[in-house]
């Protein structure tokens, strides 16, 4: 998979809430009862709407709950949050539900998700997953090994074998697709008279392969009352945080480009360095290094490996990042320093920024840069390097939202 995507094609996710949920007994629909402070609905919406790769939500209501459904939302989520929420009634299926979203999705969105309204508990990595899935495949669903032994047994309760589960997976949710392969499962089973049981199964019997990408054991779907215990268990969780502090510092000399933060800088020197000697970059990955306990860029990248000969840090930063992500650890904030005295960076800042928040894979907002000079003293104030300082705070994919 790629480390990081640029100029990914806009995503829209569609959320089918049109059902009552009868199993779990109680007379309102599942979506709407609270999960430790909120409803199941709410958290659901907000695990994508905290992602910028989301360009669109829709919320697929059931018809006697439609405005009531608006009005929850709107309550309790943000204004950020609800300017990328979009409605439709929902059908008597679910298939019927995902196609009302489908046709409410802005027609520039090219790449659709699908996600149960009643599994709250979707982590960040798994819908980027899903997300990059859908790029490099076309079609893909989450999905967990089965890890319990099967048994296939008869009318009267008798064991009749035990069922191979080397090549079973439990499906979940997020499902996705490129839209036009979805349009193209849903005007094959019109023309079948096909009725799936989810988004693969349609995809299918359309003749559309789909992959499997890894989903989360704690992504579990809200059915029963024993669910609604689980999840809101998990959900008091303690959230475990990290803290990390990076620094880095380069000499300023001719012949070189000036990188920082991804950015190349008009100027007449540049950074010294084995790689671009982006200081920016580097003093970010030794910060989430240094929060994840695993030494620091040196270690990683030495400056004896020829590969890293003049190489792009922001390639380096999402190797970090995607080590954070294997120790299921999310950045949720970085806060930055650069210390020179010439030039002038505040043009460049907002740019930076971009390039580091697509890196880390989080909100802009969650990155914070600042420049600084240090009234010509020492060797930043006489123009012979550049220095950075970066803290960040990494949260556990497994802590409390």
């Amino acid at each position: 998979m790629p480390e990081y995507i640029s100029n990914q094609p806009l995503a829209g996710v569609i959320i089918p809430a049109g059902g009552i949920g009868s199993r779990i007994g109680h007379p309102q629909p599942k979506q709407f009862l609270p999960l430790a402070g909120l409803p199941i609905i709410v958290r659901t919406c907000r695990a994508f709407l905290e992602l910028d790769a989301i360009c669109w939500v829709v919320v697929a209501a059931p018809i006697d709950h439609y405005q009531a459904t608006i009005d929850l939302l709107y309550l309790h989520l943000h204004r950020q949050e609800t300017d990328r929420l979009l409605f439709t009634p929902g059908g008597a299926t679910r298939q019927d539900s995902v196609l009302a979203g489908l046709n409410r999705l802005p027609a520039n969105i090219s790449l659709v998700l699908v996600h149960d309204a009643a599994r709250p508990l979707v982590d960040r990595a798994t819908i980027l997953r899903c997300l990059e899935g859908v790029v490099q495949y076309g079609a893909v669903i989450a999905a967990v090994p089965v890890q319990d032994t099967l048994k296939l047994v008869s009318r009267v309760a008798v064991i009749e074998k035990t069922v191979d589960r080397s090549d079973l997976w439990q499906a979940q949710t997020p499902q996705g697709a490129r839209r036009e392969l979805l349009e193209r499962a849903f005007i094959s089973a019109a023309r079948q008279q096909f009725v799936g049981t989810d988004e693969a199964s349609l995809l299918e019997a359309a003749g559309i392969p789909v992959r499997i990408v890894e989903g989360s054991a704690r992504n579990l779907k809200i059915t029963r009352p024993a669910d609604l215990q689980v999840a809101a268990a998990l959900l008091q969780e303690e959230p475990l945080m990290k803290i990390g502090h990076g620094f880095d510092a380069h000499r300023l000399v001719e012949g070189r480009k000036l990188i920082l933060g991804g950015v190349t800088i008009p100027y007449e020197l540049g950074l010294d360095g084995h790689s671009d000697a982006d200081v920016v970059a580097h003093a970010l990955i030794d910060a989430l290094l240094g929060a994840l306990g695993a030494g620091d860029i040196g270690r990683h990248f030495p400056d004896t490996d020829p590969q890293y000969r003049g190489i792009d840090s922001l390639l380096l930063l999402a190797q970090v990042q995607q080590l954070a992500e294997a120790q299921q650890y999310q950045l949720g904030n970085a806060d930055l320093t650069i210390v020179c005295q010439r030039p002038r960076l505040a043009p460049y800042l907002s740019e930076m920024q971009a390039n580091l928040s697509r890196c880390c894979r989080v909100s802009p907002s969650a990155i914070n840069i600042k420049a600084t000079t240090t009234e010509k003293m020492g060797y930043t104030g006489r123009g012979e390097g550049i220095a950075a300082h970066a803290v960040v705070l990494l949260r556990s994919e497994y802590g409390s939202k």
